[in-house]
C-alpha cells in the first residue's frame, strides 16, 4: 500500500499564454502540469491532490496578483501545519532590468510598455516566500527559455525591450529566498545561460531531469524518499550533459541551500527504489513522464478547482551547492554546480 506525504503544499505556477502574444510559452504549463501529475501520483510522490495541498496557475490565472494570492494561500496552508513541506515552483519569462539592477518574474498580464509595473520583482516575490513559515521550503525556478536546438527555424526569437536582458535567477536574489531555516533554491541556469526546451517542444530539459529525480534517478537501492540532495546529485549531472547532446549549448542548474538534507517527497509511494536501482526502473519512469505529459496537457483542468482572489480561475549555516559530474558525487562547499561535458 501507497504512503501519503500528506504534509506536502506546492503551489506550480506554469505562465504559458501572455497577454501580450508574443512572449508567450507555452513549454512552461507542460512543465507545470507534468510535475503536477508526478507530485499527486500515491505510487510517486504521493502529495495529497486536493485544493488543500496543491494549487496551479497557468495561461490567464497566472496573472500578477493570482501568484501573489498563490502564495498567499501556501503561507496559511503551512501555518496550519507544523510539519509541512513547501513547494514553490516557477515555469516562466526571467528578465533583468540592466538599467537598474531588478529582477522580474512575467505573469500572464504583463504590460510591454510597462514592464516594471506590471511584472512581479523579484524582490516582492522573495518577500512573499520568506513569509511561509513551511518547517521546510523548497523553490524552483526554471527561466530563462529558449526553444528547440540552438538552430531551430519554428520558434521566432523573442524581442525583449532595450535595457532588459534573459537571465536566471541572481544571486543576490538566491541568498535572500534561502534565508531562514528549512530552505533550499533550485534555478535552471546560471547568468543569462538559456534555460533549453527539449527539441520534441513536451518539456523544458529541466523539468524533464527534475521529474526524473522525483522518481528515484538521484537515489540508492532501498531509499523511501526523495532529498534535497538526490535532486542535486541527478539534476545536476543529466541537465549539462542534455543540454549539450540535444541543444549544442551550456545549461548548468544552480543549487543553494540554508538547511540540512530534507526530504520533499516519498520515493515510488513510500515503497522506496528497488534493488535494481534506477537502471531496473528508467523505462517504466519514463513512460510515467509520457503518460503525464499525454494526460496534462491536452487534459480539460476543471478539476484544478482553485479561484484565486481576483477573480482569475485557474485552468483547470548556508552552503552553496556544487555536484560534481560523476554519479554519486556528494555535496560540496563552493557555489555552483559543475557538469561534465563530453
Amino acid at each position: 500500500m501507497s504512503e501519503a506525504f500528506n504534509h506536502g503544499y506546492a503551489l506550480l505556477i506554469g505562465v504559458g499564454e501572455s497577454a501580450y502574444p508574443q512572449w508567450s510559452l507555452p513549454v512552461t504549463v507542460k512543465d507545470m502540469k507534468a510535475l503536477r501529475s508526478i507530485f499527486t501520483n500515491a505510487n510517486l510522490c504521493a502529495y495529497p491532490d486536493d485544493e488543500q495541498h496543491i494549487r496551479l496557475l497557468h495561461d490567464n490565472g497566472a496573472t500578477r496578483s493570482a501568484i501573489l494570492d498563490g502564495l498567499g494561500w501556501l503561507q496559511t496552508q503551512v501555518t496550519a501545519d507544523p510539519e509541512a513541506t513547501a513547494v514553490v515552483y516557477y515555469s516562466g519569462h526571467g528578465w533583468l532590468d540592466t538599467s537598474t539592477g531588478q529582477y522580474y518574474l512575467l505573469p500572464h498580464d504583463i504590460k510591454p510598455f510597462n514592464l516594471p509595473g506590471s511584472a512581479l520583482s523579484g524582490e516582492q516575490f522573495t518577500e512573499e516566500v520568506r513569509k511561509i513559515t513551511a518547517k521546510r521550503t523548497l523553490v524552483f525556478i526554471d527561466s530563462c527559455h529558449a526553444a528547440g536546438l540552438a538552430t531551430a527555424k519554428d520558434k521566432p526569437i523573442i524581442e525583449i525591450p532595450d535595457q532588459f536582458r534573459r537571465s536566471a535567477l541572481p544571486k543576490g536574489l538566491v541568498d535572500d529566498l534561502k534565508q531562514g531555516a528549512g530552505r533550499a533554491v533550485f534555478t535552471s541556469s546560471l547568468g543569462t545561460q538559456k534555460s533549453w526546451i527539449r527539441p520534441d517542444a513536451s518539456l523544458s530539459i529541466y523539468t524533464y531531469h527534475l521529474i526524473e529525480a522525483l522518481q528515484g534517478a538521484g537515489n540508492q537501492p532501498g531509499d523511501t524518499v526523495v532529498r534535497v540532495s538526490n535532486l542535486i546529485n541527478h539534476v545536476g549531472k543529466s541537465v549539462p550533459e542534455s543540454a549539450l547532446k540535444l541543444c549544442q549549448a551550456e545549461q548548468t542548474p544552480f543549487f543553494d541551500t540554508a538547511t540540512e538534507d530534507f526530504p520533499i517527497a516519498v520515493l515510488r509511494g513510500g515503497k522506496g527504489l528497488p534493488g535494481g536501482g534506477w537502471e531496473a526502473i528508467q523505462q517504466e519512469a519514463i513512460e510515467m513522464i509520457r503518460d503525464a505529459i499525454e494526460i496534462h496537457i491536452g487534459r480539460d483542468m476543471k478539476d484544478s478547482i482553485v479561484t484565486v482572489g481576483d477573480g482569475n480561475v485557474i485552468g483547470d549555516g548556508s552552503v552553496s551547492q556544487v555536484i560534481k559530474a560523476d554519479r554519486g558525487s556528494t555535496i560540496s562547499g563552493v557555489t555552483q554546480i559543475a557538469g561534465r561535458k563530453e
